[in-house]
């Protein structure tokens, strides 16, 4: 049977030990938790650059589609701390601790949050065809043009006509002409041509077939270019997100017999695919770090005695 001065002896060498454990617990779970987020901010951050990645290798792609707007993708920082009610965020922390260096609750939080991508409507290059159906855009102005899906916008003005003679685009959708009041039909606005083999348009849209003006194009645009999205084949349809209403363009000038090129810089899109290619190896290896970091805060820091 212990003596009291053993047993006390022995409860403070228990207790030491408790203490000790619990001090090599707290280190290890804190670290840990300290490393799991790294870990995904990397991750973030390695995901957003491949989204980039694709981004480029689409205008790369598109480099020789007439009038393709190049694309580039946004990013933002993701703070968990706007998610937070104040008084979560502004908790006491705890005191001399290593979790006291780190904001709780999960508002320390941070990520590489990819927002899409924003078009560049900068002009592209005119090159000249000698077709007198391909009309170029040099300015701020969209061809409507009526889809299955509804009326859509497009900058490509390589026209043709189809069986009945009308100025539709390379899918088959008629091209409109200017509205003339609200309750005018949309199969009254196509461009008509027929046979007719003197067909003109002005630098401001207007159409001439044979001796007779017969309208104008409908050229518009939008104060918010964002306003306009793309939806497949040279296509723009409108977002809903974006209050900006269509009107009609001012500030274009036409050219027939010409098409306009894309607006994409080889040289500039290589290089970006360079540097982003580095950027995604370097979170690789963040990545890499961390997963390491975590292992040995498993295996070894445990058995520190």
């Amino acid at each position: 049977m212990l003596c009291p001065d053993a047993n006390y002896n022995e409860l403070n060498r228990t207790h030491k030990k408790l203490r000790r454990w619990s001090s090599r617990h707290t280190l290890c779970s804190s670290l840990q938790c300290m490393s799991m987020k790294g870990i995904y901010t990397a991750v973030s951050g390695a995901m957003a650059q491949s989204d980039k990645m694709d981004t480029i290798a689409n205008n790369i792609a598109n480099a020789d589609t007439p009038a393709f707007k190049r694309d580039e993708q946004i990013f933002r920082e993701y703070l968990t701390s706007y998610e937070k009610q104040e008084e979560a965020v502004g908790s006491t922390k705890i005191p001399d601790s290593i979790d006291s260096f780190y904001p709780i609750n999960g508002a320390d939080k941070s990520y590489v949050d990819s927002a899409g991508t924003s078009t560049s409507f900068a002009q592209g290059s005119l090159i000249v065809s000698n077709n007198p159906l391909d009309v170029a855009i040099e300015g701020d102005a969209f061809f409507e043009v009526l889809t299955p899906n509804g009326v859509r916008w497009t900058r490509n003005g390589g026209f043709t006509l189809n069986q009945l003679g009308e100025l539709v685009t390379k899918q088959g959708y008629p091209v409109l002409m200017q509205q003339q009041s609200p309750e005018q039909p949309l199969p009254s606005r196509y461009v008509r041509i027929g046979n007719e083999p003197n067909f003109s348009v002005s630098n401001q849209g207007h159409l001439k077939i044979g001796d007779q003006f017969t309208g104008k194009l409908s050229l518009v645009t939008a104060e918010d270019k964002d306003v306009f999205q793309k939806e497949g084949n040279s296509f723009y349809r409108l977002r809903e997100t974006i209050n900006s209403p269509v009107v009609q363009a001012t500030k274009f000038k036409l050219h027939q017999g010409s098409v306009e090129k894309s607006n994409v810089n080889l040289v500039s899109e290589m290089t970006d695919m360079i540097k982003t290619s580095r950027v995604f190896e370097s979170t690789q290896k963040a990545i890499q770090a961390y997963d390491q970091m975590n292992g040995k805060l498993v295996n070894d820091v445990t058995r520190l005695k």
